[in-house]
């Protein structure tokens, strides 16, 4: 507007110079000259002001147009007004979060193929192996065939869950429960396999009462946080399961004496999939874990370094 109003100012003192100089019978021909040069740059400046305008709002069609053409995380330069650059960082942060959603997909499709491989091709090989007769249809072979079969259908689980969580449609079928006596049966379910791998499995309980939850997803919380304990504590080690109120609310922990992990590992421990070297199972269990004790209004924190063992803590509201 400054701009406009200086060209205006410089064309009439222009022309009233002219007319001066030249006489008054000049003075209409001046005029005109001056204001049509006036006019000529203020028509420029508000073309170059139009464009530097449009520009910003150019990058941004031509980024949802790369795009929609698949070029997730395309980022546009944030200049222009106020009200555009706002935009255009908005745009960016909205593509670069598709992008990393995009990238999780494709991971997490992976991760799944390479899961339900494993079982699947066990049981192939070995159908094929009774039916070729390199292998009896005895006990033995067809134990392992259902116990693939099984992990076929844990993960299946394991995923339905995951994806009901993921859509906020998590059912759960709350009662009075008390979750003191619920580890305790739980763990003790674990009893042979903790003796048998050495480990010291024991539970402490304390009265925290009945709470409104969902036995049978509590009682999976339990079981994922007591089966990954026991995969990372090492023969001599020791598992301990403690429920007690903590605050306005029931606080279950599992704790191990294993390897423990480092700062990466405690990042991404919740990540589905991810698995800590070569670390046994899918990878779903602290994410199922997690999405668990949310829906139930509660929390989950995880302590672990190198060498000292893992604690993990789900709290849950009275």
């Amino acid at each position: 507007m400054a701009v406009i109003f200086a060209l205006i100012l410089a064309a009439a003192s222009l022309s009233w110079l002219l007319s001066t100089l030249f006489g008054e019978g000049w003075t209409f021909v001046f005029v005109i000259i001056g204001w049509t040069i006036a006019i000529g740059l203020v028509g420029r400046v508000i073309v170059r002001a139009i464009r530097a305008m449009l520009a910003p709002m150019g990058d941004l069609i031509e980024a949802s147009g790369r795009i929609e053409a698949g070029e997730v995380g395309t980022q546009v330069e944030v200049r222009g007004s106020g009200e555009m650059r706002s935009m255009a960082r908005a745009f960016n942060a909205m593509s670069a979060r598709l992008a990393t959603d995009t990238e999780e997909r494709r991971r997490l499709l992976a991760d799944v193929s390479h899961e339900l491989r494993t079982p699947l091709t066990v049981i192939q090989g070995n159908v094929e192996g009774m039916l070729d007769g390199l292998y009896p249809a005895d006990r033995p072979h067809l134990e392992r065939l259902l116990a693939e079969t099984r992990q076929l259908e844990r993960l299946v689980e394991d995923l339905r869950t995951l994806s009901l969580a993921d859509a906020g449609a998590l059912p759960l079928h709350r009662e009075p429960t008390d979750l003191a006596a619920l580890a305790s049966d739980v763990v003790a379910g674990f009893g042979p396999q903790a003796a048998g791998d050495g480990v010291a499995l024991t539970v402490e309980e304390g009265e925290v009462g009945t709470l409104d939850l969902d036995p049978r997803r509590v009682r999976q919380v339990i079981g994922n946080l007591v089966t990954n304990a026991l995969r990372h504590t090492p023969s001599g080690g020791r598992v301990t399961v403690a429920v007690h109120v903590a605050g306005d609310g029931v606080e279950l922990m599992v704790s191990d004496t294993g390897s423990g992990m480092d700062a990466e590992a405690v990042g991404r421990a919740f990540d589905r999939f991810w698995r800590a070297g070569d670390a046994a199972g899918a990878g779903l269990g602290l994410g199922i874990v997690r999405d668990l004790v949310r829906a139930h209004g509660g929390d989950v924190t995880l302590e672990s370094s190198p060498g000292t063992g893992t604690t993990v803590r789900c709290r849950f509201p009275r």
